[in-house]
């Protein structure tokens, strides 16, 4: 992913967030009321280090919540949204890593195709903040260990398929 993003379009990402997770904390805090949002989540921080399709959504994710959050910052304070915050990577995917990342990618859009609407819009929240918070560096950095764990996982199902066995 190439697009940078402001501090207003981070304030974006969070607000969403904010506006997914608030219910939840709120209500009863099972686990699995997080699922939809969690999947989402994972996703979007996942389509950060795709070079294709999946990239070029996740630039356009980011560039829309920079391009939506600078206008509102500007017309409610005046102010401009100032400078990117410094982008970041999470790493870089393997071939086996990218494979682990279609089976994710499939496994969320039949999780879509089959939750009522509210999870809907969960899911697709969980996406946004996940591509907004993980085009910064610090949060990319944070989660640097995700797109490693689905190059192990990927390496994983190689050896099971080609029976070398898991370990």
């Amino acid at each position: 992913m190439t697009t940078s993003i402001t501090l207003a379009g981070l304030a974006v990402g969070l607000l969403v967030a904010w506006a997914n997770l608030r219910p939840w904390w709120r209500g009863g805090r099972a686990p699995k009321d997080l699922l939809p949002f969690s999947e989402g989540f994972v996703l979007g921080a996942m389509s950060t280090v795709c070079a294709g399709l999946l990239g070029w959504a996740a630039s356009g994710l980011a560039g829309g919540a920079t391009a939506g959050g600078d206008k509102v910052t500007a017309g409610l304070t005046g102010a401009g949204a100032g400078t990117p915050i410094p982008r970041g990577s999470m790493g870089t995917l393997t071939p086996e890593g990218a494979v682990m990342v279609v089976l994710l990618t499939a496994g969320v859009g039949l999780a879509w195709k089959l939750a009522p609407k509210a999870d809907k819009r969960r899911i697709f929240g969980g996406v946004f903040v996940g591509v907004v918070l993980c085009a910064t560096a610090g949060i990319a950095s944070a989660l640097d260990w995700l797109p490693e764990t689905f190059n192990i996982a990927g390496d994983y199902l190689r050896s099971a398929a080609s029976g070398a066995g898991i370990l």
